[in-house]
């Protein structure tokens, strides 16, 4: 089942300070990680100008045998490693240019199948949890599985409610298979591999949970799918180094909005307002933004539009009326136009737009949709 190759590999990345370009750079050189190991430590540091700490370390026999306890595990536990340089990786990891050099998977994961990944806060409220059982209640029927990082609040959410309407479902963990982080989660994963779901993680057995992984692991969530949704977050939450890898990978992201006053909307309010993220307004919306099947059954809104005047406040309205009789109408213009300074409203723009009434354009410009 495994090659020399796989455990070469493993040993080289187990080397110090020998991260995904180093090992990358050695592979692309000289083609294999069995001739990278065999290499004569004068020729790394001096063809390739790889310091002598990491050099040395390269054919270290422990590594070796790390490498082969490494494969006993994998063998034992139903655990596939796949290799970037062999181009093992999922099709959409594999051609990022950070993509790990192993990546470890438990369970099935089925690249025909439309993958949606979605994150967000671990104290998901009330709002966030609507919108995950609305979204995945209208996605069930059009051929999606969801990606998350078994965190718990939006992930697990997410986790779990695919399961409950039969849609597979992968977790990106943050340390090796030897354990499980949150320890409460262990049954859940254990429900995503019953029903054909997958567990992925680049990190080996000698892997702890540490914080610093947890941002190595957001990138494969971005990376695996073309699309990250943000249910919740607050300003500088986990969730906004996903969408800053998933920006980086050309990835499509959308952000929920919600309240200003609200703490963990207010990093989906922020990312949106930095064109980071599109605005769910509608899950009608989404999915046809998604390029997905319609489905058989009418998609009820997130925020129906024929409510959302109902929910503008007075001075909401004013500035929604005025830009809807003048198109394409600037901030300057508008604020003489209403007679209210432009530091007034600026808030009140973000707040129509985060309903999904009007978009901005370059040149501080705004429209009705």
């Amino acid at each position: 089942m495994f090659s020399d190759e796989h455990l070469y590999s493993i040993a080289l990345r187990k080397s110090a300070l020998v991260g995904d370009a180093i090992f990358k750079r050695l592979i692309d050189a000289e083609g294999s990680a069995e001739k990278v190991w065999k290499l004569p430590k004068r020729k790394i540091t001096k063809t390739y100008g790889i310091g002598e700490k990491i050099s040395a370390d390269i054919g270290n026999e422990n590594h070796l045998k790390f490498a082969e306890k490494e494969i006993e595990f994998c063998l034992k536990n139903q655990i596939k490693i796949h290799l970037r340089h062999r181009k093992d990786l999922p099709k959409l990891l594999q051609e990022c240019d950070d993509a790990p050099a192993i990546l470890y998977q438990k369970g099935v994961f089925n690249e025909e199948i439309f993958p949606v990944s979605i994150v967000g806060t671990r104290n998901i409220t009330a709002y966030g949890k609507h919108f995950v059982e609305e979204l995945l209640e209208e996605l069930k029927t059009l051929g999606i599985q969801t990606v998350s990082g078994l965190a718990l609040g939006v992930d697990s959410e997410v986790h779990q409610k695919s399961l409950e309407k039969n849609i597979p479902t992968t977790a990106v963990l943050a340390h090796g298979f030897h354990t499980l982080y949150p320890s409460k989660n262990k049954i859940l994963s254990e429900k995503i591999l019953e029903n054909l779901g997958a567990l992925f993680t680049e990190f080996n057995t000698s892997q702890k949970p540490d914080r610093e992984n947890f941002i190595q692991r957001n990138r494969i969530v971005a990376a695996i799918s073309p699309v990250t949704i943000v249910v919740e977050t607050a300003f500088g939450g986990g969730s906004i180094s996903t969408v800053t890898f998933a920006n980086s990978y050309n990835r499509d992201v959308y952000a929920l909005p919600g309240k200003i006053t609200d703490k963990y909307s207010q990093g989906c309010n922020q990312i949106i307002a930095q064109h980071k993220a599109a605005t769910i307004s509608t899950v009608k919306d989404l999915i046809k933004d998604l390029g997905l099947n319609e489905p058989k059954e009418k998609i009820g809104e997130l925020f129906p539009k024929s409510e959302i005047r109902l929910q503008m406040t007075d001075e909401q309205l004013q500035i929604y009326n005025i830009i809807k009789n003048h198109p394409q109408i600037t901030l300057d213009e508008l604020s003489e136009i209403a007679d209210v300074a432009t530091y007034k409203i600026l808030p009140l723009l973000l707040e129509i737009e985060i309903l999904g009434y009007i978009k901005s354009f370059s040149g501080r410009q705004f429209q009705v949709i």
